[in-house]
């Protein structure tokens, strides 16, 4: 058997992180598909629409890869990088993940509970005092004090009240800029209305950027910092950060919108991936690659652990990855899905998910057309990574999963 590294407590040594990471590296070796139960024909029918798709310019390109039992049976790249420089897509090409960010954050946040730094319990404004003073909107537009404080499971489950950073209430009061520091975009997020009291419904938000400080109060280290050695080093995630620094540059996909006769490149954000931004995000900030996420993503289908090396135990995955709303709100949410503490949605009623989904998948995905998916049952992983605008055009993302449900064997 393998020796298994806790990654955990204290990080000093920079051999030990090296050798971790090193490990991890080649945790998800190659190999056939029919080695690990996957039919090759539905596997071949997602290059088959890959290529059909970026022929016709409904994307660029794009980079598509199936994991199971921890290795690797489908890694493809399709198109190109870059329409103008006709760069082609790679299996190290690099995406902005944008919301895919937040199952990271939420996993660093949960090893964090596992050594005692808090309770999922604890208001927020323990820790961050500016919480103290949050109000809720009424439907009249007076503001009161809420029913109760927001909560760390607040924050993970999305049910504190926050709104998304594109919201209109958030874009009037100029909350959120990637020039600002965390401690900016949090004062200037309690300073809008709660849209409900804490608990009582369900609002994908900016929350996870609020954990993403946490984060740094808990630990003592910058966010960046603490992702690096707790996360990226120990997974191999060789390729996942903040920004692209410039000797990387020639790996980074461009961002395509259609405008009815083709592609035209986009800027989703003022300031750039190719600078280093002030505001480091838990929400939407992080760069990456399919190998990477194959890599995260594999290590929460194996409970907590990748190629000997443990972040979370079994336990607190089992916890992360099933719903975590409570039953009137599952009710309103609909769709035969709930949310879960990893910040992914997660099957709840397979007959209402639709689509062949089974109970326990969970999945999220980026606004620039990325995704993760995970089959526990299986223990299957799906990571797709393109950069559109609309995130998802012809519902590609639900057909590569389908054809991956397909390709599956018993």
């Amino acid at each position: 058997m393998p020796t298994r590294k806790r990654v955990g407590g204290l990080l000093s040594c920079g051999l030990l992180v090296a050798s971790v990471g090193a490990a991890a590296q080649e945790s998800l070796p190659r190999t056939r598909p029919d080695l690990v139960g996957l039919d090759t024909e539905p596997l071949g029918a997602i290059t088959e629409l890959l290529t059909r798709v970026a022929a016709e310019q409904r994307l660029a390109g794009a980079v598509v890869g199936v994991a199971r039992h921890g290795q690797v049976a489908y890694l493809e790249a399709v198109g190109l990088q870059d329409l103008a420089t006709r760069a082609p897509m790679t299996e190290r090409s690099l995406f902005r993940v944008y919301s895919m960010t937040k199952a990271v954050t939420a996993v660093v946040a949960m090893m964090l509970h596992e050594e005692g730094r808090f309770q999922l319990s604890d208001p927020v404004s323990m820790y961050l005092p500016a919480f103290r003073d949050v109000v809720v909107l009424n439907a009249d537009g007076t503001t009161r004090p809420p029913a109760r404080p927001i909560s760390v499971e607040h924050l993970l489950l999305h049910t504190a009240g926050l709104s998304h950073r594109t919201s209109a209430e958030y874009r009037d009061a100029g909350v959120r800029a990637r020039d600002m520091s965390l401690d900016q975009l949090i004062g200037n997020m309690v300073r809008v209305p709660l849209r409900f009291d804490p608990g009582e419904g369900y609002l994908y938000s900016e929350s996870s950027s609020v954990l993403g400080r946490l984060v740094e109060v808990w630990s003592g280290q910058p966010f960046d910092q603490f992702l690096r050695e707790r996360i990226f080093e120990p997974l191999g995630m060789v390729d996942t950060g903040f920004w692209v620094e410039p000797e990387r540059l020639d790996r980074l996909t461009t961002v395509y919108a259609s405008d009815g006769g083709g592609l035209r490149p986009i800027e989703i954000e003022e300031i750039p991936f190719t600078v280093r931004p002030t505001l480091l995000e838990g929400a939407v900030g992080l760069v990456s690659t399919v190998p990477d996420f194959l890599r995260f993503s594999s290590m929460l289908a194996n409970r907590g652990e990748l190629a000997g090396v443990r972040l979370l135990e079994e336990s607190t995955v089992a916890t992360m990855t099933r719903n975590g709303l409570a039953e009137e709100i599952l009710r309103a949410r609909r769709g035969g899905t709930g949310w879960a503490l990893a910040n992914v949605s997660v099957v709840v009623d397979e007959g209402s998910a639709g689509g062949g989904a089974r109970e326990g998948e969970y999945r999220w995905d980026g606004s620039a057309g990325t995704e993760l998916w995970v089959d526990p049952a299986s223990g299957t992983v799906l990571v797709t990574m393109w950069q559109s605008s609309p995130a998802n055009p012809d519902q590609l993302r639900q057909r590569i999963t389908a054809l991956v449900r397909e390709a599956v064997q018993p």
